[in-house]
């Protein structure tokens, strides 16, 4: 039991190229069950249905919300259909397994007035206020997640095309795309990138955005420049850099872009993460139909005329 984790993990980690955060709440999850398993007396080799799903029952009843169990039970179920593939156990106790069906929440997300008010805010020429203007810019314009924010290298900017090439999850690049803002900010930042440079006498590490010391910005910075940035501008909600993230696809989807477009610009491997966002164009969609519907409104607005 001891050698099983460490080589799934590894698997993961070699193989699947997930994140460091990814493997600690894989971790996680792995060891809370092989925990569960030992004080019961049992084997995670021998491993049987009935135990897994007590194992989620005791779960619920101890507060877990269902997103929660259905994270549990992702982990554990790529857990054991790697060792039934290795051929360590003989059968896949979690093959038929179904956790708590858990709600899907809308993503909260910023009005188109919200973000004028967001991007609009004063900004000094000061090294910081660039690289914050940037920062928002540049998050709202291609809708990628902090990590692939902190992570954009300049030689992966191309400013005539207005594109970024980022990491996304499992490693994978995608191309994002730079709206006119977004580029007018990253060139007014990218002298006061130099400048750092040159008074710290730092060996330019590639990164796009760079702290006072010539390294790297690091992805909680960047979360808590939207966040202060989102309270100056007196915003009423907690903005996160996913909140501008979300705002860019409800707006996009509100504005008669396909779902299929939205997905490779999200950088989402399945379409059904994306068809979270589709409650925005309702009022889009009723535009439609009242125009085109025989029985519309718009129609009926014209029989009466």
């Amino acid at each position: 039991m001891a050698e099983l984790l460490p080589d799934y993990l590894q698997f993961l980690r070699d193989e699947r190229q997930k994140s460091r955060a990814t493997l600690r709440a894989y971790q996680g999850d792995l060891r809370d069950f092989v925990a569960w398993l030992t004080a019961a007396g049992r084997s995670l080799a021998l491993t049987t249905r009935f135990e897994l799903r007590r194992y989620l029952v005791e779960l619920e009843q101890q507060g877990l919300s269902a997103t929660s169990v259905q994270r549990k039970l992702a982990s554990l179920r790529g857990m054991f259909t790697w060792l039934h593939e290795t051929g360590r156990i003989d059968k896949n106790p979690a093959r038929l397994i179904k956790g708590p069906k858990a709600p899907r929440r809308v993503p909260r997300f910023l009005t188109a007035a919200e973000v004028e008010t967001l991007l609009l805010q004063p900004f000094d020429a000061s090294i910081q206020g660039r690289r914050d203007r940037a920062i928002l810019e540049v998050l709202y314009s291609t809708g990628c997640r902090v990590s692939e924010c902190a992570g954009m290298q300049l030689a992966d900017v191309d400013l005539d095309e207005g594109i970024v090439r980022v990491l996304g999850k499992g490693k994978k690049q995608r191309l994002a795309l730079l709206g006119g803002p977004a580029c007018l900010a990253l060139r007014a930042w990218l002298p006061q990138r130099s400048t750092i440079l040159r008074e710290t006498g730092k060996r330019d590490p590639g990164a796009v955005w760079l702290n006072q010391n010539g390294g790297p910005l690091s992805a909680r910075w960047v979360f808590e420049t939207v966040v202060q940035r989102a309270r100056r501008a007196g915003l009423q909600q907690t903005l996160t850099p996913h909140g501008l993230r979300h705002s860019f696809a409800t707006h996009l989807l509100d504005r008669g872009a396909d779902l299929r477009t939205v997905q490779e610009l999200l950088g989402h491997a399945r379409l059904v993460t994306t068809e979270i966002y589709t409650h925005v164009s309702i009022s889009r969609l009723r535009d439609v139909y009242d125009h085109a519907h025989p029985h519309g409104r718009d129609q009926q607005a014209d029989g009466a005329t």
